[in-house]
């Protein structure tokens, strides 16, 4: 079940259904839809609301575990997230505990990303509290990306980061 880990964020392993295999291209579900569904209402609403990042992540083909691609390290993506804490730290405090006041300041949208914005909250249905999270994960990526304001870009790949909301939830 969900535990909090010290950043005081939630961390939990959730499979699409009881099986484990729902979605999985090598292993059949057999889960039927009235199992799926009351499986995943085993998770409340506000509960998921209160979870910034859901992100499904598949099996790695074996093809891909022997490849070459390395891809980014971590020495290297370690760096990258000190530069992003440092400029949190200026600001006083991390992204996740931006007090609401200041949120409309330090997330000021252009018009592309109230578009952005505003499509994703129709769509996905999204309570207040999704909403202000995706606006705070927004601003980690804009600071991940050396970006002084938030874009519609930005606010895309917070959105994606949303994957229970879109996929499980609709």
């Amino acid at each position: 079940m969900p535990a909090t880990e010290p950043s005081g964020c939630i961390s939990c392993c959730l499979h699409g259904c009881p099986c484990g295999f729902l979605g999985d291209p090598a292993r059949e579900c057999r889960c039927t839809g009235g199992i799926i569904q009351r499986y995943l209402g085993k998770i409340s609403g506000p509960l998921l609301d209160r979870i910034d990042l859901h992100i499904e992540v598949p099996a790695v083909p074996y093809q891909e575990l022997r490849g070459n691609n390395s891809g980014k390290g971590s020495n290297e993506m370690r760096v990258r997230v000190a530069e992003a804490r440092a400029v949190q730290r200026t600001r006083g405090f991390n992204n996740a505990h931006i007090p609401v006041q200041e949120l409309r300041k330090l997330c000021a949208l252009d018009e592309a990303g109230e578009r952005t914005l505003e499509l994703a909250v129709r769509k996905m249905g999204l309570s207040a509290r999704a909403h202000d999270r995706i606006l705070k994960v927004a601003r980690t990526v804009a600071d991940l990306d050396h970006a002084e304001r938030v874009s519609a870009k930005h606010l895309a790949e917070a959105v994606q980061y949303r994957s229970l909301d879109r996929n499980y939830w609709q």
